[in-house]
């Protein structure tokens, strides 16, 4: 008799640990999904930027110096598995970054005084004259790599 109780029992524990585990498995996957979707729609988010950044850039409404700073920091921040060496790939782009990003932004440069400002400005439009005709020769190619990565998301 008392046999029977204790099974009872252990079999009642049993199996309400196997509905908690149940439970907890439902949860982990609704909990991957929502993250998946949320990195899917990060994809698409930052892939519009850049596209838009580019075509900006490209249409001269967007100065090139902010444009790559913009466009390279977007394509570090994509939420890709195995995302290709970005570097190696528009390396104009990242050549302009490089040169402008030691340049003082927002508040920093508020605080220069003036002539360091205008002497900053003129180094930066100089470096952007020297690399304008190749990094916009890469803007087409980076849009179809956005567009591309777009596609895979809808598709």
């Amino acid at each position: 008799m008392l046999w029977a109780v204790l099974s009872g029992i252990a079999l009642l524990i049993i199996l309400g640990l196997g509905f908690y585990a149940g439970k907890l498995l439902f949860l982990l996957n609704q909990q991957k999904k929502r993250q998946e979707a949320a990195r899917q729609s990060r994809i698409v988010n930052i892939t519009d930027s850049v596209i838009v950044i580019a075509k900006a850039m490209d249409q001269q409404q967007c100065d090139l110096s902010e444009g790559v700073i913009r466009i390279v920091n977007l394509l570090n921040a994509l939420p890709i598995s195995s995302p290709p060496d970005f570097k190696a790939q528009y390396p104009h782009i990242h050549a302009l970054f490089t040169e402008v990003s030691g340049f003082a932004i927002l508040e920093e440069r508020q605080q220069l005084p003036k002539s360091e400002r205008r002497k900053q400005d003129i180094a930066r439009e100089q470096i952007e004259s020297e690399y304008e005709s190749k990094v916009l020769e890469e803007l087409p190619a980076l849009q179809s790599y956005c567009g591309s990565l777009l596609a895979a998301q809808n598709g």
